[in-house]
């Protein structure tokens, strides 16, 4: 308990944790802009190498917060810079990759730093009421757990836009558990001890396809100027939906911050919603990183890569002082998206676009190798094949959370 009451005045603790908040969000900067590294898989190897780390379990728990809140900023921009298409098939692509193709890419780096913001700011007044209800809900949740798990799912496919994209979203979620009730559960032989076979299954889900999509795309065309078109009410809204769903669905396992992004739509105005998309999402995946920490503090489950690694470590859950280091790697998040995005975006514009998708693509390959072995490797395959399936039926990717979520409700 003594950690949880630690003084921060004190002048060699405050140094030493501004040292490792500072190194842990260049750790989180450098993940959050590699193409397809998932912030779960960074976790789990920052949490095999913390024993090796000489220092106090609280300070490399702040490296390790840091890295993943600023993770959770910058993931964004190597999303919209890679996977475009070209003009002519936009309109069936992300609502992020519709505003780069519209020159708004600048504004869409700018919406998403603003969502993931304001979820770190209305973490504070959300916090207590929200794990209240968490903690005095859980014990039915858990019980009932499968149910509503299958609600979630049904969630999902009812508010598809047509009955074929239905029909295709309850496909692509019954191949997806499939794929995960088969491997999931797979101890691979692999390079790294730290890994597993999530990093194969993701970016296989929802890496590999907008690639491939995208390889005859024209890449990212001239981009206008940064300012932000959306009206501060609608973006106030549409961000403090995504915060509030991002923030229910830390304490809830199997539903990931994109599903709470969906949640969240109803709350968008229709005339913005591929921007209140962006904001959404990027609210709901930051809340989520920061309300796993309290999943984890009330209930002792962690929720996340960055939650698992808290845990793995013994890090004391010292909850004042780790919230000020989340609070401190969003500002730094912020600023970083701002000062590099828009050159991320101009590199990659530049550069020759096939060129730069199929490199991403054998990126890819070599992480699952790392991560899983051959096995990794064959599942990435499997997964890339059935992530091309949903936008071809006219449904939305995130029917694929059935990998993991499926396995949940089989127990």
């Amino acid at each position: 308990m003594d950690a949880v009451v630690r003084p921060v005045v004190d002048p060699a603790f405050a140094v030493a944790a501004v040292a490792f908040l500072l190194g842990g969000a260049g750790l989180g900067a450098c993940s959050g802009l590699v193409p397809g590294l998932h912030a779960n898989n960074f976790a789990l190897l920052l949490a095999g190498f913390a024993p090796a780390i000489p220092a106090d379990p609280l300070l490399v728990g702040i490296a390790m917060l840091s890295a993943g809140v600023v993770h959770s900023f910058l993931d964004i921009v190597p999303a919209l810079a890679l996977g475009v298409p070209d003009a002519a098939t936009a309109v069936a692509a992300l609502p992020g990759h519709r505003l780069v193709v519209a020159g708004r890419g600048r504004e869409t780096l700018r919406l998403s730093a603003v969502g993931s913001a304001l979820a770190v700011g209305l973490a504070v007044p959300l916090a207590l009421p929200i794990t209240w209800l968490m903690v005095r809900g859980y014990p039915t949740l858990r019980t009932h757990l499968p149910l509503f798990l299958g609600a979630v799912a049904a969630f999902l496919v009812l508010t598809e836009s047509s009955r074929r994209a239905a029909i295709g979203g309850l496909l692509a979620f019954l191949a997806s558990a499939l794929l995960g009730a088969l491997t999931l559960d797979v101890d691979p032989s692999a390079p790294l001890s730290t890994g597993g076979m999530l990093a194969p299954l993701f970016a296989g889900l929802f890496g590999a396809p907008v690639l491939v999509d995208a390889l005859g795309g024209d890449g990212v065309p001239p981009q206008a100027d940064a300012r932000i078109t959306m009206s501060v009410r609608d973006l106030g809204v549409t961000a403090s939906a995504g915060s509030l769903s991002g923030a229910i669905v830390g304490y809830i396992p199997g539903v990931s911050a994109a599903i709470a992004a969906v949640a969240a739509m109803p709350a968008v105005p229709p005339e913005e919603s591929d921007r209140g998309f962006v904001v959404a999402t990027s609210g709901a995946n930051t809340s989520n990183t920061i309300f796993a920490l309290f999943a984890l503090a009330a209930l002792g489950t962690p929720r996340t890569g960055v939650t698992v690694a808290l845990d793995r470590g013994e890090v004391p859950l010292a909850l004042p002082i780790l919230l000020t280091a989340a609070a401190m790697a969003a500002a730094i998040g912020f600023a970083v998206v701002c000062l590099l995005g828009d050159a991320y975006l101009r590199v990659v514009g530049n550069a020759d676009y096939t060129t730069v998708c199929v490199c991403v693509l054998l990126l890819l390959v070599a992480l699952s190798g790392a991560f899983a072995g051959v096995v990794g490797v064959v599942t990435f395959l499997v997964a890339g094949v059935l992530g091309l399936v949903p936008p071809r039926l006219g449904a939305r990717r995130v029917h694929l959370m059935g990998v993991l979520i499926g396995p949940l409700m089989l127990g």
